[in-house]
């Protein structure tokens, strides 16, 4: 930056010193390590009383149909709208259409079956918005057999 090289070292140890001075009880939020980036956020003691506050809960609140979509999003990436909606067994139109909006999930590509449908996959923001840094971290259905317990799909390599 400005023709300046800054080695790596003393970026680790400046963010480490920012992690250890907000980790003290003088401050009311600290440094987190979130979707692959820092934040700043509230201490877990000061997070209701500034919750009530600013009446974040009330505006970031998702519906119960739009957390079940996401989910379905969520463990199954890349998913049709169409595979969406036979897991649903309702049509998902407006929830996608909000779930977007939200930056939750994007437009991942397009798949290779007949009418190339569009495939969704969750965003940065997902994982933000429910303080994850991966998305293995996701809990583990405890539902599912363990050949149908894995998130997204594998990679297949082409063997030609």
């Amino acid at each position: 930056m400005f023709g300046t090289e800054v080695p790596d070292t003393d970026i680790r140890d400046s963010i480490q010193k920012l992690i250890d001075k907000y980790n003290s009880e003088d401050y009311a939020f600290q440094v987190e390590r979130i979707a692959g980036g820092l934040q700043f956020m509230t201490k877990p003691a000061y997070q209701s009383s500034i919750g009530i506050l600013l009446k974040q809960q009330s505006k970031k609140r998702l519906s119960n149909s739009a957390l079940e979509t996401l989910a379905i999003i969520a463990y199954k990436q890349l998913i049709t709208k169409t595979q969406l909606e036979q897991i649903r067994g309702v049509n998902c139109d407006y929830t996608t259409q909000k779930l977007l909006e939200k930056e939750l999930i994007e437009i991942k590509g397009k798949a290779e079956t007949p009418g190339r449908p569009l495939l969704f996959g969750t965003t940065a923001k997902f994982m933000e918005y429910f303080g994850i840094n991966d998305i293995n971290e996701l809990p583990t259905p405890k539902d599912f057999p363990p050949d149908e317990n894995k998130i997204g799909e594998e990679k297949i390599e082409d063997q030609a």
